[in-house]
């Protein structure tokens, strides 16, 4: 994404290009006045530098879909996640983060969509330089927090530092906890299609999910008549062998092997009788 292009006017196209004032961070275009038309083209302004958005090869488009698996299961009610979101960042910026999530309804303040308060970026082919003054044009527009995925080579996740103005790599086994999010997501998630799995189905149960929960009562269940059948089988035996009546291994393997109740219940009558294992689980 770092073709440079020339001739754009830094003046939305068929827009406003209203200035809102936010509260502590001045005037800035509305996120919908784009500097490029949306959909059309594949050019973004970043910092009045024209790049182009070029489709992605294996690696960033891999990443692109793990990102976007793990982060929609994560966003809390009230919260959008969103993919190649096209966001006015700046009087001489437009451009998309890969995936981001921002409030849902339109803002007071503004009249448009919320800005997007988490946002993430891949840097495959995209040089750090794009990736940097992105983060730099995000910070001041307002997005609460910027993280990075960079998979060349050392394959490792950041989060931008406002105060220093870098990239702090996380930690594979630390965990990002947001408001946005309804349950912490594991850092692991976004390089491991195995912790992603674990990391949805996670986010799932935290939401209430109704297949989640009923998955849970059938297993729940399931260990109870199980836990039932175990005691049953248990049971036969030590009638058994408080007789004195003989049962080899094969046998007793089948007997707590059984998970029908009823059957366990007639061989737990016939043990009290039998003179052999073999009157118990006749038939």
């Amino acid at each position: 994404m770092d073709e440079n292009r020339r001739g754009y006017s830094l003046k939305a196209p068929g827009a406003s290009c209203t200035s809102v004032r936010l509260p502590g961070r001045g005037s800035f275009p509305r996120v919908d006045d784009h500097l490029v038309v949306p959909e059309v083209t594949r050019d973004e302004i970043i910092n009045g530098r024209a790049v182009v958005a070029s489709p992605a090869k294996a690696p960033h488009a891999r990443q692109q879909t793990r990102l976007d698996y793990v982060v929609e299961a994560h966003v809390v009610p009230g919260y959008v996640a969103a993919s190649d979101l096209l966001t006015r960042q700046g009087e001489k910026s437009d451009f998309a983060s890969d995936t981001c999530i921002y409030k849902d309804g339109i803002d007071p303040e503004t009249g448009t969509r919320f800005l997007e308060e988490i946002a993430f970026e891949i840097a495959a082919e995209q040089s750090e330089r794009n990736v940097r003054e992105k983060a730099l044009e995000m910070q001041h527009r307002g997005v609460r927090r910027i993280f990075a995925i960079f998979v060349k080579d050392n394959k490792r996740v950041c989060e931008w530092a406002p105060e220093t103005r870098t990239w702090r790599t996380l930690d594979a086994g630390a965990q990002i906890e947001d408001p946005c999010l309804v349950a912490p997501l594991s850092v692991g998630a976004l390089l491991d299609a195995a912790a992603a799995d674990n990391s949805v189905v996670k986010a799932l149960a935290a939401k209430d999910n109704p297949e989640i929960l009923q998955l849970k009562a059938t297993a729940k269940s399931e260990g109870e008549a199980q836990g039932k059948a175990q005691a049953k089988a248990e049971a036969v035996l030590e009638v058994l062998e408080e007789r004195g009546v003989a049962v080899s291994e094969a046998q007793r393997q089948e007997i707590l092997r059984c998970r029908d109740l009823d059957l366990l219940k007639l061989w737990l009558r016939r043990a009290v009788l039998a003179a052999s294992i073999a009157e118990v689980i006749a038939g």
